[in-house]
C-alpha cells in the first residue's frame, strides 16, 4: 500500500516548518521530511528536534542528509538521540552530498568513502559495535525497545544504486516517472541480490513536487526547478559514464539544454535556471494537476513498486495542497475513501 511523506524547507522562520509538519499529521501524512544544507537554508539538526517535541505519531527525517559534511560519527549520534526523542519515529534518507557540499566547496562524497560511512552509520545509530578510525565504537545508551532507524539512500547512477542494494533499506529516487523509476530499483536490486541479500525487501521512495490544481500551466510554472534540480545530478552521471552509457536516455536527454545553475535559488519556485526544462519533463517528473490526475498517476507510481511517495512542498499553496490529500488523495489508498 502507498503511504505519503512531505518535505519541508528549513526556511526561516523555523516554526513555519513545524507548523507544516503538523498540518500534515492532522491530513493522514506518515512522514515529513526536510533537507539538510546548512548554508541554503537553517540548519535542520537544529530544528527537527522542535519538530519531534511538537509532533505525536508522523515520523520524520532528512531528505536527505550526508555523510561527508558532519564527521560521520555525530551524524549516527545524533539520529539515535532524536530516535530517543521521538520515541522511535526517525527515518534517514542519505545521499552522497550536493546543495550543502557544492555550496561550501566542496564535491559529493566518493562512492566507495559513501558505502564505508553509510555502513557504518546504519550499525552505530541503531546500537550496535563499529569498528571506525582504528576503534571500536558503540553508543550504548541506545534503547533497545525501540525500532530500527531505516536508512534510505538517494541515487541515480549504476555505483551510487549498487551501494542502496547493498548497505540501505530501500532506495530515494527524486522523480515521479515511473519507466525511470522501474530501472533505478532493478539496478539497486541486481546488487542486493549479489551481495546475498532479498532483493523483494529493498523499499523504493519516489519524492517530487504535486501541485493539485485544475491551472496545469501554473502548476507547471511552480514545479519547472524541479527537473532543473535533478540535472544537477544527471550531469554528474553524464560525467562520470559519457552520454552514450547504460543510463537511460529518459533521464538524460533533456539537460543537453541546460545553461546553468544557481544554487541561490535551489529547490524555489521561478528560478531562473529551471527555463530550459520542457513541460513534458515536469509532466514526467512531478505529480500536476487535478487530486483525480494525480491519484492516477499516483496508481501507476504504486503499480510500478513505489512504496511511499514524498510531496515536495516548495510550491504556492502549501496548506491547500496538504489538505486535497488529505480530503481526496490519501483516502484512495488506505481503504477508506468515500
Amino acid at each position: 500500500m502507498l503511504s505519503f511523506g512531505v518535505t519541508v524547507l528549513p526556511d526561516p522562520p523555523y516554526q513555519r516548518m513545524i507548523e507544516l509538519m503538523q498540518i500534515a499529521e492532522g491530513h493522514g501524512f506518515e512522514y515529513a521530511w526536510t533537507y539538510d544544507s546548512h548554508i541554503l537554508w537553517q540548519d535542520s539538526y537544529g530544528t527537527l528536534p522542535l519538530a519531534a517535541a511538537q509532533t505525536e505519531r508522523i515520523k520524520l527525517g532528512h531528505f536527505v542528509t550526508n555523510p561527508g559534511i558532519r564527521d560521520p560519527t555525530i551524524t549516527a549520534s545524533w539520529y539515535a538521540t532524536m530516535q530517543d526523542i521521538s520515541d522511535g519515529r526517525m527515518v534517514m534518507g542519505i545521499g552522497r552530498g550536493d546543495s550543502s557540499r557544492r555550496v561550501v566547496g566542496l564535491k559529493p562524497v566518493k562512492v566507495a568513502d559513501f558505502e564505508d560511512r553509510c555502513k557504518m552509520i546504519k550499525e552505530l545509530m541503531n546500537g550496535r559495535s563499529v569498528d571506525w578510525n582504528e576503534k571500536e565504537l558503540e553508543l550504548k545508551w541506545v534503547r533497545d525497545e525501540l525500532p530500527e532507524i531505516p536508512m534510505w539512500i538517494a541515487g541515480y547512477g549504476p555505483k551510487a544504486l549498487a551501494v542502496a542494494g547493498r548497505v540501505a533499506d530501500g532506495v530515494i529516487i527524486q522523480l515521479a516517472d515511473p519507466v525511470i523509476i522501474q530501472w533505478i530499483m532493478d539496478t539497486a536490486r541486481r546488487a542486493a541480490e549479489e551481495a546475498g541479500r532479498d532483493p523483494s525487501e529493498l523499499k523504493c521512495i519516489a519524492g517530487a513536487p504535486s501541485h493539485i490544481s485544475d491551472d496545469i500551466a501554473d502548476a507547471r510554472e511552480q514545479s519547472r526547478w524541479f527537473p532543473a534540480m535533478v540535472s544537477n545530478h544527471v550531469m554528474d552521471l553524464i560525467e562520470r559514464y559519457g552520454d552514450s552509457s547504460e543510463i537511460p536516455k529518459d533521464l538524460t536527454e533533456y539537460v543537453k539544454a541546460r545553461k546553468f545553475y544557481d544554487y541561490k535559488d535551489h529547490s524555489r519556485v521561478g528560478a531562473k535556471h529551471g527555463e530550459f526544462v520542457p513541460d513534458e519533463i515536469v509532466d514526467r517528473f512531478c505529480v500536476l494537476g487535478t487530486a483525480e490526475q494525480a491519484t492516477k498517476k499516483l496508481k501507476e507510481l504504486e503499480s510500478v513498486g513505489v512504496d511511499q511517495f514524498n510531496v515536495y512542498l516548495m510550491t504556492h499553496a502549501q496548506e491547500e495542497t496538504l489538505q486535497a490529500y488529505g480530503d481526496e488523495i490519501i483516502p484512495q489508498f488506505t481503504g477508506v475513501a468515500a
